[in-house]
C-alpha cells in the first residue's frame, strides 16, 4: 500500500506521456510528474518519493522536499485564510490546510504556527492543527531525567517555554532559568531536568552534571558561559561597571561565583577572560 504524507520506495514500471508510473509491492500505481523525474533512470530502479494528494485529491508523487510529514510536529506559515480554513506552505505544489475547527485561535496571513499534520480517514485527506496538546501524551513516558531530547518551542506564557519533547511528550522551561533568546518554532537540544509526580516534565537548555552550585550567581555565570559557546571577555580584573552590566551583579559577589567554579575545575580563568572547561 502506497502511505500518503509519507515517503515511498517505489518501484518504476512504466513511462506515459505524463510522467513516471511507479509502483508498490502490492501492485498499486502513482505518477511521478514529468518535472520531478530524475535525469538518470531505468525502468525496474526504485525511487523514493513523497506521496500526497493532487488538487482533484488524486495520489501523486514528488521528489520535492516536504517541511512537514504525517505524524509529525513543524513550524509553518500561513500563505492564506479561506472561508473553508487557512492554507499553509509546507514546501509541495498544494497548500496544506488548517480547517477553523483545529485552529487553537484564528489564524492571520503571513504569521508562522506550529502545527501537527494529521490524517482524515473520513474524507482520505491530510490536514494540519495548531491545537498542539491533544497530540502530546506524558502518561507513557519514553524518556528519563538527564536524558538530552530535541525540543520544539510552541507556546510562551510569564512560567515559561512550553516544549515539544521528542515529538511526543510536553514540557516546560522555566523562564528565570533562559539565558538567551527563545522563540515559537525554535529547535533546540535539551535535557529532563526532573519528572514530577504527576509526570510533567520540567526542562532545561544546561547539560545535568554540575547543578550544584554554591551560590545562584555561579550557576548564572556557568550557564552563560555555555549559552555564548565557552567564553565570556570577563575575569576578576574586569570593571566593576562591566560584571554589573552583563549581570547586574557586583564584582565582590562575581569574584566570589568565580571562585567556586574554579575550586570545582569548570572553569579556567585567562588574562582576556574566562573559559568553560569541557
Amino acid at each position: 500500500m502506497i502511505e500518503i504524507g509519507k515517503y515511498n520506495k517505489l518501484r518504476i514500471n512504466r513511462k506515459t506521456d505524463h510522467g513516471l508510473y511507479l509502483i508498490s509491492e502490492s501492485l498499486e500505481e502513482v505518477l511521478l510528474p514529468n518535472k520531478y523525474i530524475p535525469e538518470d533512470y531505468k525502468i525496474d530502479d526504485y525511487l523514493d518519493v513523497f506521496v500526497y494528494l493532487d488538487h482533484e485529491e488524486r495520489k501523486v508523487a514528488t521528489t520535492l522536499e516536504p517541511k512537514i510529514k504525517l505524524d509529525e510536529f513543524g513550524f509553518l506559515q500561513v500563505s492564506d485564510v479561506t472561508p473553508v480554513g487557512a492554507f499553509m506552505d509546507w514546501g509541495l505544489e498544494k497548500e496544506l490546510m488548517v480547517p477553523f475547527k483545529e485552529q487553537r485561535q484564528k489564524m492571520q496571513p503571513g504569521r508562522w504556527y506550529v502545527v501537527y499534520m494529521d490524517f482524515d480517514v473520513k474524507t482520505n485527506r491530510l490536514y494540519a492543527s495548531n491545537k498542539i496538546d491533544k497530540y502530546l501524551q506524558n502518561a507513557l513516558l519514553t524518556v528519563n531525567e538527564g536524558e538530552e531530547v530535541e525540543l520544539l518551542i510552541y507556546h510562551i506564557s510569564d512560567m515559561g517555554y512550553s516544549a515539544i519533547v521528542n515529538g511526543q511528550h510536553r514540557g516546560l522551561i522555566y523562564k528565570d532559568e533562559v539565558f538567551r533568546n527563545i522563540n515559537v518554532g525554535d529547535k533546540t537540544k535539551g535535557y529532563i531536568k526532573k519528572i514530577r509526580e504527576d509526570k510533567k516534565i520540567d526542562l532545561t537548555l544546561q547539560p545535568i552534571g554540575y547543578q550544584n552550585f554554591n551560590d545562584k550567581n555561579a550557576e548564572t555565570i556557568y550557564n552563560t558561559l555555555i549559552n555564548n559557546g565557552g567564553f565570556l571577555p570577563l575575569s576578576d580584573k574586569s570593571k566593576p561597571e562591566a560584571i554589573y552590566d552583563q549581570f547586574g551583579i557586583s564584582k565582590k559577589a562575581f569574584k566570589k561565583a568565580l571562585g567556586d567554579l574554579y575550586k570545582n575545575r569548570k572553569i579556567t580563568i585567562e588574562p582576556d577572560g574566562i573559559t568553560l572547561n569541557r
